[in-house]
Parts: C-alpha cells; structure tokens; sequence
C-alpha cells in the first residue's frame, strides 16, 4: 500500500505519535525508554521552554492504518538568530526498516521548512542541543541518559536520501581502572598541581546552600563558555528552571564543580549518574501507571544500588583561560570524586570532531567510543 504522511492534528494521532517507539523498538534489547511523563513534556508545546523561541509541527507516516514512521519539523528562531544561519531541523525521526517510508518522511519536513523560506533542513534534534541530538552510526550499545539511540538502519535511510554530514559529535569513555593509572600517578599529579598553580586556578564543588544563586551560575557560564560552539543556543531562563527540574531527581551535589581563577569562576563541570541504567530495567510503557515505573525505578537505584556508570554532559571553560589545564583540572575532580564510590565508569560527551579537547582527553585515558552525526539537505 502507498504511504501517506499527514501533519498530527488529532488527540488520537498525537497519541500514535507518542506511542510509536515502544511498536518501533520492542525487540531491540538496547533501547531504554524515557519516564512517559520525560516525553510528554518534551512534546507539549505548551510545557517544553523551547517552544518559546520555535514554530513547528509534528508529522506520521501511515501505510494504510497502520502507523510506519514519524517526523517532526521546526525552525529553532533563536538558533538563526545567534547563529547567523537560516536553517530548519528535523526530530523525532523514527522509522521502520524502508527507504519509501523514509524518503516520504524526510521530504515532509524538508517541504515544510523550505515553504517558509529557509535555506537548509539539519537534524536531527529533538529539539534544541540541550536535549536529544544527533543520530548515532557508531556503538549501538545502550544510550547514555538524555542520549539519543537509534538502530544502525537510519545512516543508510539518510544518506540513500542524499542527505550529508554536517558535524559530528563523539562521547569519551573513562573506565575508572584505566583512569586510576593516570589519575593516582604522581607525575600526573604533579602536572595537574603545578598547572593549577601557575595559573592561580582552584576547584570547588557547588554549594548546596545556594543552589538556585549556583544553578544560575552554571547557566551564565555555559552560555558564555560555548558561546562559539557550532550550533549552540543559549539557555534561556526558563530552560533553566526545566533543567533544575528534571536534574532534580538524579543531581548528586559531589559530582559538580566550579573552576575558579583568582577566586573568579571561569569553568564549570556537571556529572550525573547514568539513570538509564534504572530505567532500562523499570522500562515505563504507555498504559502502565507512572507511580509503578517509579516504584521500580527507586528499587534498582536506591536499594539495589545497580548503578555503574556516571555520565559528563556539560563542562566549559570561558574562551579567554582556555588551554591553561582547567579542563583536566576539572575531568580529574570529576575522576576523584566517583572513585570511592560504586560508579564504574564515566561517558564524557559530547565533545564535537573540531575541539581540540578530544585529544586531550584520549592522552589522560580517555577513549572514543560513540560517535553521533548531524545531517543536512541544501534547500535552495
């Protein structure tokens, strides 16, 4: 039967819509399903801070009635504005195993974005770069929290579309037996003590005492430190409050850091333990109470305590005390905060292809290990 894609207008298809992963991915043994609540305020317009900023919709492909693929298409105002770009993005691009549903998905949204005038349509992102981005083509292992996964079918759907490769973005591997061997060395220790020295930096941890005064920090020091970063957009207010929310439930104060150079913060480093670990055994489903999830959820992480691995999303350090070592000075805190603890192993990312930083992090053991791709299809 020929495939329609029609924009999701209706409750029932919204809820199609949402539903899809759990059809899409239910014999993939990796696929580790967000808390259903996670997804629907992602979704909600009216909920999701991004929006703010966004025009968008949401697309499904059906083969007869039965749902085959879905797509989202937006134009991210505030990205073109700082980036000085006059692109779209696609999203939520997820898909059987068939180039017809593919191809009829991903012109959709290249449609929808160059009627409006826009040169270009890149994704996926779902749907800014403080959330899921990027499609995965290397390591299809099971997803790090807030990472996206996706089977290895998508590269082939995507490139067969003639889309091209705009960026990658790798995650960094740090097995805590393999780190031991840089980080209780001597000489290494020595390196990082007399850096911190010459360039009169010092490390704290965040002070809970203060916790709204220490978030909005981070959040200044993040929109400043990646100012330059390819694709970045600055965290609004509001995507503040949404991260402090979500984080609430997962921070642990011990694995984040401030760099400070003469007493000014100049840097900054979060970690987070890898909840998908919890949430790949407590698997929510659409239908089943989110109270249960829940329940099973605090069960493997508080009382069987399963967690192994620890991941580093954001670190950034202001561009003019770049190349002065914080960046080690802060991996290393992070490093020697999780080794007396029962946390395994750390995934710093991402850390794009351009960023010298890669280099240095694979020279104090770390090791590449997951690679995501942004695409792109010229519109003009």
């Amino acid at each position: 039967m020929s495939i329609t894609v029609r924009k999701v207008e209706s409750q029932a298809d919204f809820q199609a819509f949402f539903e899809f992963p759990w059809t899409l991915y239910k014999d993939d043994p990796n696929w580790t399903p967000v808390l259903l609540s996670m997804r629907r305020d992602t979704l909600d317009k009216k909920k999701n801070p991004a929006w703010d900023y966004m025009e968008g919709d949401y697309f499904a492909a059906w083969r007869g009635n039965q749902l085959v693929g879905t797509i989202t298409a937006h134009i991210n105002h505030r990205h073109n504005e700082i980036n000085q770009e006059h692109v779209g993005w696609f999203g939520f691009f997820e898909t059987i195993n068939d180039a017809e549903v593919a191809q009829a998905l991903l012109n959709t949204a290249a449609e929808w974005v160059k009627s409006r005038g826009y040169d270009a349509i890149r994704g996926p992102q779902s749907f800014t770069t403080h959330e899921e981005c990027g499609l995965l083509i290397h390591n299809f292992s099971k997803p790090m929290l807030l990472m996206p996964y996706n089977p290895p079918y998508y590269q082939t759907l995507l490139e067969n579309a003639g889309w091209h490769k705009v960026m990658d973005v790798h995650s960094v591997y740090y097995d805590r037996k393999i780190a031991d061997e840089y980080h209780t060395d001597e000489r290494f220790e020595k390196i990082v003590k007399r850096t911190m020295e010459r360039n009169k930096v010092t490390i704290r941890p965040i002070d809970m005492r203060r916790k709204k005064e220490e978030f909005r920090l981070f959040r200044d020091l993040y929109n400043t430190a990646w100012d330059v970063n390819w694709g970045f957009t600055p965290m609004t207010d509001k995507e503040l409050d949404a991260l402090i929310e979500s984080l609430g439930m997962f921070f642990e104060p011990s694995l984040a850091f401030f760099a400070q150079v003469e007493g000014e913060p100049v840097g900054f480093s979060l970690a987070i333990p890898n909840l998908n670990e919890v949430l790949h055994l407590a698997h929510a489903r659409p239908g089943e109470p989110e109270i249960w999830t829940l329940l099973k959820a605090v069960w493997h992480w508080k009382i069987k305590k399963i967690i192994r691995g620890v991941r580093l999303p954001l670190m950034g350090v202001l561009a003019q005390h770049r190349n002065k070592g914080i960046e080690i000075a802060l991996l290393d805190a992070t490093l020697k905060a999780i080794r007396p603890t029962q946390y395994e192993y750390l995934d710093a990312g991402w850390i794009l292809e351009t960023n010298q930083l890669l280099s240095i992090v694979e020279k104090v053991g770390g090791k590449p290990y997951k690679t995501h791709r942004f695409y792109q299809r010229d519109l003009k």
